[in-house]
């Protein structure tokens, strides 16, 4: 006689629960490893940059002490007196007219690396982006060249340009176009391998050249974000336009330079706090503006 048994099924449930357990332990262990190596490399870090407590807390007093010498000498008796009363603000202020110009030369140097960077960082996005050219060799070479202009400081290009074109602001107008370039380029070329395929199809069937499809396809879905980016560009040069200076590449740069290195302290701060009214005035400005374009892109 023989027996049947009879075999039953797993319960799905149970099998369930065993591979989220089992799924559940995986994770747990990957996060593990990865707080791991972010400890690791934040240790590391820190003695590399001698991030140390002790060392941070006996040069705070000498960071408050620089700070405290910077400060002017001002007399309420006298603060609303002529540049040559001394404890005045005039007196405080007493180069304000020099420092002006050499702000608005800054501001002059950030706007026109900025066009110029603008200019050629449209140019070079279209063969950047994968969607919008077939050819491989392209596509790699101007990606390439494009890393190349961002990944160097804009204060090496400087250095380059200075010992090319001596000392002056052309060699800080030339080293943030090159930098503005290789950055606004790859934000360029992002945003182009975003855009909607339809109307490229379009043109193209209707028999349009490369270059009318991305002058008809692809810059009006573009533009408005391209000029985003453009406005958030132009603050940050007119802060490397600040420090390019210190290299010989005009603006304002120089002129802090020089009281840095002879110890002024009244007019470091005077010199800082009109770079930081002016940086403050130019910012708001531009984020008006990026904010009209956003607007109107959004209707």
């Amino acid at each position: 006689m023989t027996i049947l048994t009879e075999t039953r099924p797993s319960d799905p449930v149970a099998a369930f629960e065993a591979g989220r357990r089992a799924l559940a332990r995986q994770r747990r262990r990957a996060t593990l490893v990865g707080l791991a190596l972010f400890l690791a490399a934040v240790l590391v870090g820190g003695y590399v940059g001698q991030f140390f407590p002790s060392k941070l807390a006996a040069g705070l007093p000498w960071i408050g002490e620089y700070f405290q010498r910077t400060l002017p000498t001002l007399h309420w008796a006298d603060l609303l007196s002529d540049s040559k009363t001394q404890g005045s603000v005039a007196y405080w202020y007493y180069r304000a007219g020099s420092y002006a110009v050499l702000l608005f030369e800054t501001a002059q140097m950030a706007i026109m690396g900025t066009v110029l960077g603008a200019v050629a960082a449209l140019l070079l996005s279209f063969p950047a982006s994968r969607n919008l050219v077939r050819s491989h060799w392209i596509y790699h070479l101007s990606r390439r060249f494009l890393e190349i202009c961002r990944s160097v400081p804009d204060i090496v290009y400087a250095l380059c340009f200075v010992w090319a074109y001596g000392v002056g602001p052309l060699a800080g107008i030339l080293a943030m176009a090159v930098h503005t370039t290789g950055a606004l380029g790859k934000l360029f070329s992002e945003v182009n391998e975003a855009v909607d395929d339809k109307p490229l199809e379009g043109i193209r069937a209707a028999g349009g050249t490369w270059v009318q499809i991305m002058r008809f396809g692809v810059l009006p879905q573009v533009l408005p974000n391209f000029l985003s980016y453009v406005l958030l560009r132009l603050e940050i040069n007119i802060r490397s336009a600040s420090v390019l200076g210190f290299v010989g590449a005009g603006g304002v740069g120089q002129e802090l330079y020089y009281i840095v290195s002879f110890n002024y302290y009244e007019e470091l701060s005077a010199l800082v706090l009109m770079i930081v009214a002016a940086v403050t005035l130019i910012d708001l400005g531009s984020e008006r503006l990026r904010s009209v374009f956003i607007s109107r892109e959004a209707h």
